[in-house]
């Protein structure tokens, strides 16, 4: 059933990683009235980390959410919702409100398979504040079976209210994600589940699709696909796919035509051929990013070489 399924937008958090969050207010203000207007649930609207815990000196407000700035951006909630995105070891609880002090209704856990048991702290503790809460755990395309099943009896008794199965390197294909979501369906039987993909071999929205299909609920999406790297599945493809009736297409494009076509043009994310290899490889796409910025950035063949050759080095500033 297809009312049940909710989409967070993810543009302006997995988007920031392209362009360093460099976001006007405007930009931000148009993205979370198009998306109430088009029916899309949940608006992540950047990362509650700590500036002092990373030592950032430049203010960065969808990096650093201030609930203060917040609420002068946003001064009415309309339809959609709002999270933020956590790190471990990246966020001061001391930062985080009660809910109803904050226009955030959601705060999300990033963390690999090895931090379970930490992300599952800050979960408890968001979940005491009334936070909607979920847990993301990444390259899962990397994780031995029985990590898996040792960190999943944590998740059991955490209150945490939905997990992910997140595509980190945009590897898998729909035949491993309808593994991987039957495999968090038999270990996780009372937990509600997400997706979270990339697009690194153009599959992020046939994926997405393959997920729900299967059973999962919330669908992480970006408008006009923009993310880190190869970017994620489309907003604009899941509004006007999905058959729920709350959603209308154009509020989206009326965004993308009025803010994403130049932004494209002075960022660069999406299917290109050095994420495409990173994606084949099962490997993180910080050598294929430093590549494109690199003189080098369209010998592909120069590339493949590089990180399919062991005795290969790949400089230092690709690392």
């Amino acid at each position: 059933m297809e009312n049940n399924k909710k989409i967070i937008d993810c543009t302006i958090r997995d988007g920031g990683l392209v362009n360093n969050w460099d976001f006007s207010v405007e930009f931000v203000q148009d993205l979370y009235n198009s998306l109430s207007d088009a029916g899309v649930e949940y608006m992540e609207i950047g990362y509650k980390n700590s500036a002092k815990l990373l030592n950032a000196t430049e203010p960065n407000h969808w990096r650093f959410l201030d609930d203060q700035f917040l609420k002068k951006i946003i001064p009415e909630k309309k339809y959609t919702k709002l999270s933020a995105l956590v790190d471990i070891g990246r966020v001061d609880p001391n930062d985080i409100l009660p809910r109803e002090e904050s226009l955030l209704d959601m705060i999300r856990v990033a963390c690999y398979i090895r931090e379970v048991d930490k992300g599952l702290e800050l979960i408890q503790m968001f979940h005491e504040l009334g936070y909607e809460t979920s847990l993301n755990i990444m390259a899962l395309s990397s994780v031995p079976e029985h990590q898996l099943i040792e960190a999943f009896d944590m998740v059991n008794s955490s209150p945490v209210d939905v997990v992910y199965i997140v595509d980190s390197f945009g590897s898998l294909d729909p035949d491993n994600i309808e593994h991987q979501v039957k495999k968090f369906q038999s270990l996780l039987p009372n937990k509600q589940l997400g997706i979270h993909t990339h697009n690194n071999m153009q599959l992020a929205f046939a994926n997405t699709l393959t997920a729900i299909r299967n059973g999962v609920t919330f669908m992480d999406s970006s408008v006009y696909g923009m993310g880190r790297a190869a970017g994620n599945c489309h907003t604009e493809l899941l509004v006007s796919y999905v058959q729920k009736t709350s959603y209308e297409l154009k509020p989206v494009l009326g965004f993308i035509e009025k803010h994403m076509l130049e932004m494209r043009e002075n960022w660069e994310w999406g299917y290109i051929i050095p994420y495409m290899i990173s994606g084949v490889l099962n490997e993180h796409p910080r050598v294929a990013m430093a590549y494109r910025n690199s003189p080098e950035r369209d010998q592909f063949v120069n590339f493949y070489d590089k990180v399919t050759t062991p005795e290969a080095s790949i400089s230092p500033n690709l690392k």
